[in-house]
Protein backbone atom coordinates (compact mmCIF):
# COMPACT_ATOMS: atom_id res chain seq x y z
CA UNK A 1 0.00 0.00 0.00
CA UNK A 2 3.02 2.75 0.70
CA UNK A 3 4.57 1.73 -2.46
CA UNK A 4 1.35 2.28 -4.57
CA UNK A 5 0.63 5.68 -2.34
CA UNK A 6 4.15 6.80 -3.20
CA UNK A 7 3.42 5.91 -6.97
CA UNK A 8 0.06 8.36 -6.51
CA UNK A 9 1.66 10.71 -4.95
CA UNK A 10 4.09 11.06 -7.86
CA UNK A 11 1.81 11.22 -10.20
CA UNK A 12 -0.25 14.11 -8.28
CA UNK A 13 2.68 16.16 -8.32
CA UNK A 14 3.38 15.79 -12.18
CA UNK A 15 -0.12 17.20 -12.96
CA UNK A 16 0.72 20.36 -11.15
CA UNK A 17 4.24 20.97 -12.60
CA UNK A 18 2.50 20.39 -15.77
CA UNK A 19 -0.09 22.86 -14.96
CA UNK A 20 -3.46 20.11 -14.91
CA UNK A 21 -4.48 21.24 -11.82
CA UNK A 22 -4.58 24.13 -12.74
CA UNK A 23 -6.03 24.52 -15.91
CA UNK A 24 -8.58 21.45 -16.07
CA UNK A 25 -10.31 23.33 -13.03
CA UNK A 26 -10.54 26.55 -14.26
CA UNK A 27 -11.84 25.19 -18.12
CA UNK A 28 -14.24 22.92 -16.24
CA UNK A 29 -15.64 25.72 -14.27
CA UNK A 30 -15.72 28.36 -17.44
CA UNK A 31 -17.97 25.61 -19.18
CA UNK A 32 -20.01 25.04 -15.88
CA UNK A 33 -21.47 28.92 -15.50
CA UNK A 34 -21.27 30.02 -18.86
CA UNK A 35 -24.81 27.93 -19.35
CA UNK A 36 -27.02 29.70 -16.66
CA UNK A 37 -25.31 33.12 -17.34
CA UNK A 38 -26.56 33.00 -21.38
CA UNK A 39 -29.59 31.46 -20.55
CA UNK A 40 -30.35 34.46 -18.07
CA UNK A 41 -28.57 37.11 -19.93
CA UNK A 42 -29.82 36.41 -23.80
CA UNK A 43 -32.02 38.78 -24.21
CA UNK A 44 -29.58 42.16 -23.20
CA UNK A 45 -27.23 40.19 -25.48
CA UNK A 46 -30.08 39.77 -28.89
CA UNK A 47 -31.15 43.54 -28.15
CA UNK A 48 -27.19 44.83 -27.90
CA UNK A 49 -25.90 42.61 -30.85
CA UNK A 50 -29.00 42.70 -33.09
CA UNK A 51 -30.00 45.35 -35.35
CA UNK A 52 -33.83 44.92 -34.39
CA UNK A 53 -36.61 48.06 -35.21
CA UNK A 54 -37.00 50.59 -32.93
CA UNK A 55 -39.71 49.21 -30.06
CA UNK A 56 -39.30 45.62 -31.09
CA UNK A 57 -39.79 43.67 -27.45
CA UNK A 58 -37.36 40.13 -27.42
CA UNK A 59 -39.19 37.86 -25.07
CA UNK A 60 -37.50 34.33 -24.88
CA UNK A 61 -38.97 32.48 -21.94
CA UNK A 62 -36.44 31.62 -19.19
CA UNK A 63 -35.63 27.69 -18.84
CA UNK A 64 -36.04 26.22 -15.92
CA UNK A 65 -33.31 25.65 -13.34
CA UNK A 66 -33.21 21.94 -13.98
CA UNK A 67 -32.80 22.46 -17.73
CA UNK A 68 -29.98 24.84 -17.21
CA UNK A 69 -27.88 21.98 -15.53
CA UNK A 70 -29.20 19.46 -18.02
CA UNK A 71 -27.26 21.81 -20.64
CA UNK A 72 -24.92 22.28 -18.56
CA UNK A 73 -24.05 18.55 -18.43
CA UNK A 74 -24.13 18.68 -22.28
CA UNK A 75 -21.26 20.93 -22.65
CA UNK A 76 -19.33 18.71 -20.60
CA UNK A 77 -20.59 15.99 -23.11
CA UNK A 78 -18.61 17.35 -26.01
CA UNK A 79 -15.78 20.02 -24.67
CA UNK A 80 -15.28 18.32 -21.22
CA UNK A 81 -15.04 14.98 -22.63
CA UNK A 82 -12.12 16.49 -25.00
CA UNK A 83 -10.63 18.50 -22.43
CA UNK A 84 -10.41 14.84 -20.06
CA UNK A 85 -9.28 13.08 -23.16
CA UNK A 86 -6.67 15.92 -24.11
CA UNK A 87 -5.03 15.57 -20.67
CA UNK A 88 -5.35 12.06 -19.73
CA UNK A 89 -4.10 10.98 -23.18
CA UNK A 90 -0.17 10.37 -22.58
CA UNK A 91 -0.28 9.77 -19.31
CA UNK A 92 1.24 6.16 -19.86
CA UNK A 93 2.40 6.51 -23.21
CA UNK A 94 4.38 9.33 -22.63
CA UNK A 95 6.44 7.62 -20.00
CA UNK A 96 6.79 4.70 -21.97
CA UNK A 97 8.30 6.59 -25.05
CA UNK A 98 10.67 8.36 -22.85
CA UNK A 99 11.96 5.38 -20.98
CA UNK A 100 10.32 6.28 -17.45
CA UNK A 101 8.22 3.80 -17.03
CA UNK A 102 11.22 1.59 -17.45
CA UNK A 103 13.19 3.09 -14.79
CA UNK A 104 10.17 3.15 -12.43
CA UNK A 105 9.88 -0.97 -13.04
CA UNK A 106 13.18 -2.05 -12.61
CA UNK A 107 12.73 -1.17 -8.87
CA UNK A 108 10.15 -3.54 -7.02
CA UNK A 109 6.90 -1.97 -8.43
CA UNK A 110 3.90 -4.06 -9.16
CA UNK A 111 2.70 -3.14 -12.93
CA UNK A 112 -0.80 -3.03 -11.06
CA UNK A 113 0.55 -0.29 -8.33
CA UNK A 114 1.92 1.69 -11.19
CA UNK A 115 -1.34 1.55 -13.60
CA UNK A 116 -3.92 1.79 -10.71
CA UNK A 117 -2.06 4.94 -8.75
CA UNK A 118 -1.91 6.73 -12.58
CA UNK A 119 -5.92 6.30 -12.91
CA UNK A 120 -6.02 7.18 -9.60
CA UNK A 121 -4.45 10.14 -10.45
CA UNK A 122 -6.41 11.43 -13.19
CA UNK A 123 -10.06 10.55 -11.12
CA UNK A 124 -8.82 13.02 -8.58
CA UNK A 125 -8.30 15.60 -11.20
CA UNK A 126 -11.89 15.13 -12.76
CA UNK A 127 -13.81 14.70 -9.57
CA UNK A 128 -11.95 18.10 -8.51
CA UNK A 129 -12.48 19.50 -11.84
CA UNK A 130 -16.02 18.15 -12.62
CA UNK A 131 -17.05 19.49 -9.02
CA UNK A 132 -15.67 23.11 -9.30
CA UNK A 133 -17.54 23.37 -12.53
CA UNK A 134 -20.92 21.47 -11.45
CA UNK A 135 -21.24 23.45 -8.84
CA UNK A 136 -20.10 26.65 -10.18
CA UNK A 137 -23.12 26.08 -12.69
CA UNK A 138 -25.54 25.04 -9.34
CA UNK A 139 -24.75 28.26 -7.79
CA UNK A 140 -25.13 30.64 -10.73
CA UNK A 141 -28.35 29.01 -11.86
CA UNK A 142 -29.55 29.85 -8.68
CA UNK A 143 -28.50 33.30 -8.37
CA UNK A 144 -30.09 34.35 -11.49
CA UNK A 145 -32.47 31.64 -12.32
CA UNK A 146 -34.59 29.57 -9.77
CA UNK A 147 -33.36 27.03 -7.30
CA UNK A 148 -32.77 23.19 -7.47
CA UNK A 149 -33.24 20.51 -4.96
CA UNK A 150 -29.82 19.55 -3.45
CA UNK A 151 -30.80 15.78 -3.82
CA UNK A 152 -31.09 16.27 -7.33
CA UNK A 153 -28.00 18.31 -7.90
CA UNK A 154 -26.01 15.34 -5.98
CA UNK A 155 -27.37 12.62 -8.40
CA UNK A 156 -27.03 14.14 -11.30
CA UNK A 157 -23.46 14.91 -10.41
CA UNK A 158 -23.22 11.17 -8.94
CA UNK A 159 -24.41 9.52 -11.96
CA UNK A 160 -22.82 11.77 -14.98
CA UNK A 161 -19.37 11.61 -12.84
CA UNK A 162 -19.55 7.79 -13.82
CA UNK A 163 -20.21 8.27 -17.61
CA UNK A 164 -16.46 9.99 -17.06
CA UNK A 165 -14.89 7.73 -15.20
CA UNK A 166 -15.65 5.09 -18.13
CA UNK A 167 -14.24 8.04 -20.39
CA UNK A 168 -11.32 8.43 -18.58
CA UNK A 169 -10.76 4.56 -18.07
CA UNK A 170 -10.90 4.05 -22.13
CA UNK A 171 -8.47 6.90 -22.57
CA UNK A 172 -6.55 5.32 -20.13
CA UNK A 173 -6.86 1.71 -21.57
CA UNK A 174 -5.81 3.33 -24.90
CA UNK A 175 -2.68 5.22 -23.93
CA UNK A 176 -1.29 1.64 -22.89
CA UNK A 177 -2.32 0.10 -25.81
CA UNK A 178 -0.85 2.89 -28.21
CA UNK A 179 2.11 5.35 -28.42
CA UNK A 180 0.89 8.34 -30.09
CA UNK A 181 -0.55 11.29 -28.46
CA UNK A 182 -3.20 11.88 -31.36
CA UNK A 183 -4.16 8.31 -31.98
CA UNK A 184 -5.43 7.81 -28.74
CA UNK A 185 -7.37 10.56 -28.65
CA UNK A 186 -8.44 10.63 -31.93
CA UNK A 187 -10.11 6.64 -31.04
CA UNK A 188 -10.78 7.54 -27.49
CA UNK A 189 -13.42 10.29 -28.64
CA UNK A 190 -14.33 7.96 -31.72
CA UNK A 191 -15.76 5.05 -29.44
CA UNK A 192 -17.03 7.22 -27.09
CA UNK A 193 -19.20 9.19 -29.79
CA UNK A 194 -20.06 6.32 -31.46
CA UNK A 195 -21.13 4.40 -28.40
CA UNK A 196 -23.50 7.49 -27.93
CA UNK A 197 -24.40 7.57 -31.70
CA UNK A 198 -25.34 3.67 -31.09
CA UNK A 199 -27.24 3.92 -28.42
CA UNK A 200 -29.78 6.64 -29.90
CA UNK A 201 -30.23 4.52 -32.78
CA UNK A 202 -30.67 1.35 -30.95
CA UNK A 203 -32.26 2.33 -27.45
CA UNK A 204 -34.33 -0.41 -27.58
CA UNK A 205 -31.40 -2.67 -27.09
CA UNK A 206 -28.99 -0.75 -25.84
CA UNK A 207 -30.22 -0.19 -22.49
CA UNK A 208 -27.18 -1.38 -20.96
CA UNK A 209 -24.68 1.42 -22.79
CA UNK A 210 -23.00 3.73 -20.44
CA UNK A 211 -23.53 6.79 -22.46
CA UNK A 212 -27.11 6.21 -21.04
CA UNK A 213 -26.13 7.60 -18.11
CA UNK A 214 -26.11 10.84 -19.15
CA UNK A 215 -29.53 10.59 -20.06
CA UNK A 216 -30.08 9.50 -16.10
CA UNK A 217 -28.48 12.29 -14.83
CA UNK A 218 -30.95 14.23 -16.39
CA UNK A 219 -33.47 12.41 -15.41
CA UNK A 220 -32.46 13.11 -11.96
CA UNK A 221 -32.30 16.66 -12.17
CA UNK A 222 -35.66 17.18 -14.06
CA UNK A 223 -37.92 14.44 -12.88
CA UNK A 224 -36.05 13.65 -9.20
CA UNK A 225 -35.63 9.61 -10.56
CA UNK A 226 -33.93 7.72 -13.03
CA UNK A 227 -35.11 6.94 -16.04
CA UNK A 228 -35.61 2.44 -16.78
CA UNK A 229 -32.90 0.25 -16.48
CA UNK A 230 -30.72 2.24 -14.38
CA UNK A 231 -29.24 -0.11 -12.35
CA UNK A 232 -28.40 -2.21 -15.25
CA UNK A 233 -26.50 0.52 -17.35
CA UNK A 234 -24.61 1.52 -13.04
CA UNK A 235 -23.58 -2.15 -12.95
CA UNK A 236 -22.69 -2.67 -16.61
CA UNK A 237 -20.72 0.74 -16.31
CA UNK A 238 -18.82 -0.47 -13.16
CA UNK A 239 -17.64 -3.96 -14.87
CA UNK A 240 -16.94 -2.52 -17.86
CA UNK A 241 -14.26 0.12 -16.08
CA UNK A 242 -12.90 -2.57 -13.94
CA UNK A 243 -12.23 -4.52 -17.18
CA UNK A 244 -10.83 -2.71 -18.59
CA UNK A 245 -8.39 -1.19 -15.75
CA UNK A 246 -7.67 -5.24 -15.63
CA UNK A 247 -7.16 -5.62 -19.17
CA UNK A 248 -5.05 -2.98 -18.75
CA UNK A 249 -2.70 -3.74 -16.47
CA UNK A 250 -2.18 -7.20 -18.37
CA UNK A 251 -1.55 -5.48 -21.50
CA UNK A 252 1.43 -3.45 -20.20
CA UNK A 253 2.60 -5.98 -18.41
CA UNK A 254 3.35 -7.98 -21.64
CA UNK A 255 4.40 -4.93 -23.43
CA UNK A 256 6.90 -4.25 -20.98
CA UNK A 257 8.58 -7.97 -21.14
CA UNK A 258 8.72 -7.72 -24.77
CA UNK A 259 10.50 -4.49 -24.55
Amino acid sequence: MRQWWVLYQKEMTEMWRNGKWLWVPVVFVLLGIMNPISSYYMPEILKSAGNLPEGAVIQIPMPKPPEVLVETLSQYGTLGVLILVLASMGVVSAERTSGIAAMILVKPVSYFSYITAKWAGLLSLMAVSFSAGYFAAWYYTEALIGPVELSRVASGFLVYGLWLIFVLTVTMFMSIWLKGGGAIAFITIAITAALSILTGLFSRYMTWSPSRLAGHAGSFLTEGTAASRFGLTLGITALLIVVLLAAGVSLFRRQELVE
